[in-house]
């Protein structure tokens, strides 16, 4: 082999190894794109989910301090 087709060679191989690791550097975006995709909808499905549950809380407050005021009510009339 001449010292031109070496260096061919080696340039080839070193061409050949980066496209191998854009490839996967590629691969891992669109892993990294879906997964985030997924994380921010779950996150957005967790707050509408908290949204809820505060509401629901302090509903159940204002009945609990109802009746806590009803109880009091009735002992200071008995």
């Amino acid at each position: 082999m001449t010292t031109n087709n070496r260096h061919t060679h080696l340039v080839e191989q070193e061409l050949a190894h980066l496209e191998e690791q854009v490839d996967s550097l590629l691969s891992i975006i669109e892993r990294l794109t879906r997964e985030n995709r997924s994380l921010r909808a779950q996150q957005e499905s967790l707050a509408t989910e908290r949204a809820g549950l505060l509401e629901k809380h302090d509903q159940v407050r204002g009945r609990v301090d109802a009746i806590v005021t009803r109880l009091k009510s009735l002992e200071s009339g008995a």
